[in-house]
């Protein structure tokens, strides 16, 4: 697997991690995205039960990329890879939160949540993402498109790497929500935006929150 690990900020701080990684456009990504997510999870003190959503929000995202989409384009990306990248930071007192993405090379649909109905036996990949995260959307440009999900660590998700931080927050702000991501100005409740028409260069957005 190809990649860094890069602190959001220059000094080392054990309540953030940021990671950004090229992987094979193989099955075997999946594990591997599995572990490195985890592993680094728990370097800064996430729960167990919270790391678990994690890798299977991280699974879901990656195995839709590889059955539904097409490779990264090249000669910028590795030839038949997959970006994927995450970011959390761990607050014990307000709780935190954890953005997954992962970006491939597109596909003649926009991805969607399905309803297979009881006796599918596949398409539940997004539902499951919608079950489990705060919010999850996509991002798309001329070649590429990302699809990130959002899950909250609230405090009790916090484990003792974080629990000695007691870092200061805004009360105002809400727990879980990375900055650069849109959220209802209602507070709450489902949320579609989907402007879709494309342009030379443009980007088009859909979120689901």
């Amino acid at each position: 697997m190809a990649g860094d690990h890069t602190p959001f900020d220059t000094g080392d701080d054990p309540s953030k991690v940021e990671r950004h990684v090229t992987l094979p456009y193989v099955p075997t990504s999946v594990m591997d995205a599995r572990r490195r997510l985890s592993d680094d999870l728990r370097a800064v003190g996430v729960a167990e039960g919270r790391i678990d959503e994690a890798v299977l929000i991280i699974s879901e995202l990656v195995s839709n990329a590889l059955r539904h989409a097409s490779p990264l384009p090249t000669p910028a990306n590795p030839a038949n890879s997959v970006g994927v990248a995450w970011r959390a930071e761990v607050d014990a007192a307000p709780g935190g939160w954890l953005e997954i993405s992962v970006r491939d090379g597109g596909s003649t649909t926009m991805p969607r949540v399905a309803d297979p109905g009881a006796s599918g036996l596949g398409g539940r990949g997004l539902g499951i993402v919608q079950h489990l995260a705060g919010r999850w959307g996509t991002e798309m440009d001329a070649t590429t498109t990302t699809v990130w999900a959002v899950l909250d660590l609230p405090p009790e998700a916090a484990g003792p790497a974080a629990q000695g931080e007691g870092a200061a927050s805004d009360p105002a702000a809400p727990a879980g929500r990375p900055p650069g991501r849109a959220r209802d100005p209602r507070g709450g409740g489902p949320v579609v935006s989907l402007p879709f028409t494309l342009h030379d260069g443009g980007r088009a957005r859909g979120a689901l929150l």
